[in-house]
């Protein structure tokens, strides 16, 4: 049962946060396809070294049980215990620019209150606007830039940059009650959900991670470099191609993929992304995707796999 302790509470060495500035949404959990948000976490966390202003409480938010924490073993002792974090940090993009990141697991708990607490840090902080992503797995081909469909309150973002605009149901993660918390207090706010290959939902693929920078920058105008995932891509990719010519059923299911992303995008009205562009599979065709990328996972942990499973 959650603790009743505080939700969350300042750091003690917390820096000084400008006002104006723009806050940027990355959260852990469920569909995080090709592992996109987990590697943006990572990718801040590893090289932009944010100064943490408010901490959240795990004994609050997580369920110990399905994400379950890391302990070292060092021969004949216990040495080093590594709780998750979900945190609001003060951050600096590749040119020095700050902006507010909140990064961490989606909480298992409570999530009306922790919807209300990050709107309150939000005004309390006088952010300029508001921006996430999640990644979801789809029947496009990995031969194609990552597509992205657009929601939220910024018409500009999501008239230049969604390649699909839906009318479906899905099961909510914690940045839609955000979101749509945000937009209903008027926020200018924008959620990315970034259109991931689905034979690679349960990988770590590293193009999805650089497209959901990508969008970041587009909404914010926050630079990210991404020079360590590139390489990572070139390498993953050619691990791929390498899976796909050895078999005749993966070829012809990319090739497949492939002439449909072509023949719709030959043929689109809606406007063309400057870096994403994608597929527009129906609605039934989500529900799909979504119910077996769900089934094929295994329970508890989320931990993308690496390969073509």
């Amino acid at each position: 049962m959650p603790s009743s302790a505080p939700l969350f509470e300042r750091a003690p060495s917390a820096p000084p946060v400008p006002p104006g500035l723009p806050l940027v949404i990355a959260l852990t959990g469920f569909t995080d396809a090709g592992g996109a948000v987990a590697q943006v976490v990572e990718y801040f966390r590893d090289e932009l070294d944010p100064s943490p202003v408010f901490a959240y409480s795990n004994d609050v938010l997580l369920d110990y049980r399905a994400r379950r924490p890391i302990i070292s073993f060092d021969g004949d002792r216990l040495s080093d215990y590594q709780p998750p974090r979900l945190e609001v940090s003060l951050a600096h993009d590749a040119l020095g620019q700050p902006f507010v990141l909140l990064a961490g697991y989606e909480p298992d708990f409570a999530w009306d209150a922790f919807a209300a607490s990050v709107l309150e840090i939000a005004a309390t902080l006088h952010v300029s606007s508001v921006t996430w992503v999640h990644a979801i797995p789809m029947p496009v081909p990995h031969t194609r830039p990552v597509g992205t469909t657009v929601s939220g309150t910024r018409a500009d973002l999501i008239e230049a940059h969604s390649v699909w605009r839906p009318q479906t149901q899905v099961p909510a993660t914690i940045g839609h009650l955000l979101e749509y918390r945000f937009a209903e207090s008027g926020a200018q706010i924008a959620g990315f959900v970034l259109l991931v290959p689905h034979y690679l939902g349960d990988t770590e693929y590293p193009a999805a991670a650089l497209a959901g920078l990508d969008s970041l920058t587009v909404a914010t105008g926050l630079i990210f470099s991404g020079d360590r995932l590139r390489d990572e891509n070139r390498d993953f990719l050619t691990k791929v191609q390498d899976q796909v010519e050895a078999s005749d059923d993966l070829t012809r299911m990319i090739e497949g993929l492939e002439e449909r992303y072509d023949s719709y995008m030959a043929g689109s009205t809606q406007a063309t992304p400057i870096i994403h562009t994608g597929d527009l599979p129906s609605a039934d065709e989500l529900g799909a995707e979504l119910e077996r990328f769900l089934a094929s996972r295994p329970s508890g942990e989320d931990e993308p796999r690496n390969g073509l499973g």
